[in-house]
């Protein structure tokens, strides 16, 4: 099972993808599902997942989270609550791991190494307490950057995630995770993640597109 765990849409702040052309996209290419990690809120992707459901698509809801110690993926969130700092920006990143475990939700590090990632250096992300996992596979990630993510994740003992981060109808799909059990909502989305039946990887499907086009 093949799921993008790292997607934007309009309702984000810095790109204008139509949830219904993510969704299609998503389809098109052989997709099971999508994470919408919508910036600083959980509660803007409900549309995205409504238009899932009238696409028949496995769409859940995550957040994407600026820290100041780079960009946090959260998932298991049930509304904006979380955020208790009153500014989207800059959140202290320790802290916020730690509220999003108190909410029973799990963080990752997201798009690490590049210059908004969770961990700008390998010594940094090693540091860090408290996640769940490593986006290693993100689709505007350069390769190397992905090795790189990799091999943290190796060195932690944690699972890879991958998600293409698209801001764009032609992104979606770039880099997915592949899951060994059957994910049918956010519950077992965080139970997948937990007990590492996940990896992250370049979805063929979207190499194949490309060929087909």
């Amino acid at each position: 099972m093949w799921i993008d765990c790292h997607c934007h849409s309009k309702h984000s702040n810095d790109n204008y993808l139509e949830p219904a052309d993510l969704v299609r996209r998503a389809k098109a290419i052989g997709l099971d599902g999508l994470v919408v990690t919508e910036h600083h809120s959980v509660e803007a992707s409900e549309p995205v997942e409504h238009i899932g459901r009238e696409e028949g698509l496995l769409v859940l809801r995550g957040v994407e989270i600026s820290t100041d110690g780079g960009h946090l993926l959260a998932f298991g969130l049930h509304d904006d609550g979380w955020n208790l700092w009153g500014r989207n920006n800059y959140l202290p990143l320790a802290a916020v791991i730690e509220r999003v475990a108190e909410l029973r939700g799990i963080s990752i590090a997201a798009q690490p190494f590049r210059e908004i990632g969770l961990g700008r250096q390998l010594e940094d992300l090693l540091d860090i307490v408290g996640i769940a996992a490593v986006e290693t596979h993100n689709g505007g990630n350069l390769d190397s950057d992905n090795q790189l993510a990799i091999v943290a994740a190796e060195h932690m003992r944690l699972p890879g995630l991958g998600g293409s981060d698209c801001h764009k109808v032609e992104a979606v799909g770039r880099c997915a995770t592949e899951f060994s059990t059957p994910v049918s909502d956010m519950a077992g989305f965080i139970m997948a993640v937990r007990s590492g039946a996940c990896r992250g990887a370049y979805f063929p499907g979207y190499s194949n597109s490309l060929r087909n086009a």
